[in-house]
């Protein structure tokens, strides 16, 4: 398979597919001619890969298992401990966002009902510089 063919089987754009070849987590063939051609199993390892990053694991954790994989060993254990780990990442962002989320509200709350003020020698925006609410 061509690249063209390898992305409209995985209904993907060609430069995922030139992506993941140039990181490495691809190694087509190479034919007289210099054009890359993909094996029936650079489809499955896309279709991994993809399916991989869907879950949120990283390149260099999908690096990582595929490495393990590679030398015959169960990669199972490798998943679950990084799945948790992006877990734990994933609901730290979610509680920061969270956070935000509520200094934003708060901040278009208190300035509902504020003036408009040019800048100073001492200020930007008023509303930013004088806003109380802490960052946590």
């Amino acid at each position: 398979m061509r690249v063209k063919q390898i992305a409209d089987a995985l209904d993907i754009s060609v430069d995922t597919v030139r992506y993941y070849t140039r990181i490495g987590l691809l190694v087509p063939n190479r034919s007289h001619n210099g054009y890359k051609y993909y094996r029936p199993a650079d489809v499955t390892r896309l279709r991994f890969i993809l399916s991989a990053r869907s879950l949120g694991f990283s390149v260099n954790d999908i690096k990582e298992i595929l490495v393990t994989s590679s030398q015959t060993n169960a990669p199972c254990p490798t998943v679950r401990r990084l799945i948790e780990k992006r877990l734990k990442e994933t609901e730290q962002r979610y509680q920061d966002m969270h956070e935000l989320r509520e200094r934003m509200r708060l901040a278009t709350s208190e300035w509902q009902n504020k003036p408009d003020q040019p800048p100073t020698a001492d200020t930007i925006c008023h509303l930013i510089e004088g806003f109380t609410a802490l960052k946590s």
